[in-house]
């Protein structure tokens, strides 16, 4: 999972990818930005580590990208390079950080709009080298192949349109048929947005208030909010784990703010976590909610998906009220599984296969 934070001069961006990523980079990093992963917080690893004392524990993984600075100047590809257009498509969401604090600057909505309206940009320049193309293309075009070329044109000068409109792409009203080609372009405003609000430390005991406040604010689809003190994540994330649960304790400061930010990311996404056990190592893999067993089994290995015959599966809960595989299989609670099973979070899973 690639999350790309974005945002403008001084709204944090870099002390947040610091905060999440245990970095100490640079404010505005490198040309084609910062690049860092942290580890997904899982309560569920630890029990499962007690019980099968593998050689490793694997947590999940976010790969977060700190970009330069957004500021084009509403030119039509956002005034962006191309190292970070790059990086910008091939992103899964954004996280967009914006300045909250008290301080009598621009209000954050204003961020917020300015954000979408340079995400446009982007993807007004994207269009228009398709749509400039496309056209090239109809010249000597077959007979065959005009009415394709014909309809992906008329698709993108309306696609264009509305974003002229300053409609994004994930509200305008697009079949799936014609969805799935735009998808082909990797469009920005298409891509799940999340919001961090980035707010004073005297705020921090009042981030679910914040939260609330913010959503309702900002009630489109496609968005999470998070709020949280980016330069104070920052300071805390270098303490070791017992310093920064007493800083965080006295201050009312809560949950670490990366751990907030992982799961704002999961429901952002649709994303979920199924475990595989034993000796060697204990993992959670991440998916995407309902995806089918033997498609989950490719996260493993793709021989495994190749060869599935089925899977045995046991709740997470099950398993530790049992205390083992063999008491969860006598009691009844591991069951086989084939390959259409929707897996779901928190399954323990073991895929039998054959190559």
């Amino acid at each position: 999972m690639d999350l790309l934070i974005i945002g403008f001069a001084q709204s944090g961006k870099t002390s947040l990818f610091n905060a999440l990523t245990h970095r100490q980079a640079a404010p505005g990093g490198r040309t084609g930005g910062n690049i860092g992963v942290a580890k997904v917080p899982d309560a569920r690893l630890a029990p499962l580590a007690e019980m099968f004392n593998p050689q490793r524990i694997v947590p999940a993984e976010i790969q977060y990208i700190d970009t330069p600075a957004m500021g084009g100047g509403r030119k039509r590809g956002g005034g962006v390079s191309g190292e970070i257009l790059n990086l910008m498509q091939r992103a899964d969401a954004f996280v967009h950080v914006v300045r909250a604090f008290d301080d009598g600057g621009d209000p954050p909505e204003d961020a917020v709009v300015a954000m979408d309206l340079e995400l446009a940009m982007v993807d007004l320049g994207i269009l228009e080298r398709r749509l400039e193309r496309l056209t090239a293309s109809l010249k000597g075009a077959r007979a065959a192949d005009r009415g394709a070329i014909e309809h992906e044109a008329a698709l993108v000068k309306r696609v264009i349109a509305a974003l002229e409109q300053e409609i994004p792409v994930y509200q305008q009203d697009i079949v799936p048929e014609d969805r799935a080609t735009l998808a082909n372009f990797n469009l920005t405003t298409a891509k799940p947005m999340m919001v961090v609000l980035n707010i004073a430390e005297d705020d921090v005991a009042e981030v679910d208030a914040l939260e609330a406040e913010w959503r309702a604010r900002l009630s489109q689809g496609n968005r999470e909010i998070v709020a949280l003190s980016a330069s104070l994540e920052e300071e805390l994330a270098q303490l070791s784990e017992d310093d920064e649960a007493e800083f965080r304790s006295s201050l009312g400061a809560g949950l670490p703010g990366r751990d907030r930010v992982a799961e704002a990311s999961y429901a952002l996404l649709g994303l979920v976590s199924f475990l595989t056990v034993g000796p060697d190592e204990v993992r959670a893999w991440t998916i995407a909610r309902e995806t089918p067993a033997q498609r989950a089994a490719g996260k493993v290995h793709s021989d495994i998906e190749r060869g599935f015959i089925r899977a045995e599966v046991v709740t997470y809960d099950d398993l530790i009220a049992a205390g083992g595989l063999a008491a969860a299989r006598k009691a009844g609670h591991l069951r086989s599984e084939g390959k259409t099973y929707p897996v779901q979070d928190g399954d323990v899973v073991n895929f039998l296969f054959s190559v």
